[in-house]
């Protein structure tokens, strides 16, 4: 069990470093809103993540990809894929950052969040999940790993449901602390989104970096082993 959550450990982390879902909550959290929208935002997010690595896990074990060196070997080539295409997303991001003194750009979709319903922030958050290449990639690969590590149902069921929470964590955490602290939590939540949107291309090209390499150290070992 241990091994098997240990797998899905950076996945997680890097699924949570996801600075525009967490910009997106924060904005909605002081709309008329915010507590529907906020847990829909959330629902989708988490359920989102759960199908796009559940899936991946149960289309890698139905394939054997445990024991089966074909199936094995596709899975450790597209972790290897996976982590070249991290790189070129880490030299775009760095390419893209904002030069001093200009302001980022970010999504024209922000500025009509104040009047999100719960269904559109709940399609948002699974969007989100589902299109962005770094959260797809993160949840299939996720996936794919337990079913290469050749976990049981049970150790994979209670390793994706660790993988979403953890994933989920710095999405549902400004919600927590909106619901704790109330209208009192405006400031501190405005400061770490100032500090995201300022930080954000450094941010996501040092976790860029970071994720291509540990995919591709992922996916070496098995394809020597074949």
């Amino acid at each position: 069990m241990i091994r098997a959550i240990a797998q899905v450990l950076t996945d997680a982390v890097g699924v949570a470093i996801s600075p525009v879902p967490i910009i997106a909550i924060v904005l909605m959290l002081f709309t008329a809103r915010a507590r529907q929208n906020a847990s829909a935002f959330v629902a989708g997010w988490v359920l989102a993540l759960a199908i796009v690595s559940g899936v991946a896990y149960v289309l890698g074990d139905a394939a054997d990809a445990a024991t089966e060196s074909t199936a094995s070997d596709t899975v450790s080539w597209a972790q290897i894929a996976f982590g070249v295409g991290f790189l070129l997303l880490a030299a775009r991001a760095w390419r893209g950052r904002p030069k001093p003194g200009d302001e980022p750009e970010f999504p024209a979709w922000m500025a009509g969040i104040e009047s999100f319903t719960a269904v559109k922030a709940f399609g948002l958050a699974v969007l989100l999940v589902a299109v962005n290449p770094k959260n797809l990639l993160l949840s299939l690969a996720a996936g794919s790993s337990l079913a290469q590590l050749g976990v049981s149902t049970s150790e994979a069921v209670v390793s994706l449901v660790v993988f979403a929470v953890l994933s989920s964590t710095t999405i549902a955490g400004p919600y927590v602390y909106y619901l704790a602290r109330g209208p009192r939590a405006k400031e501190q939540l405005d400061a770490a989104k100032g500090w995201l949107v300022q930080h954000n291309g450094a941010v996501m090209t040092v976790l860029f970096i970071v994720l291509g390499v540990d995919l591709v150290a992922k996916g070496l070992p098995p394809l020597g082993r074949s």
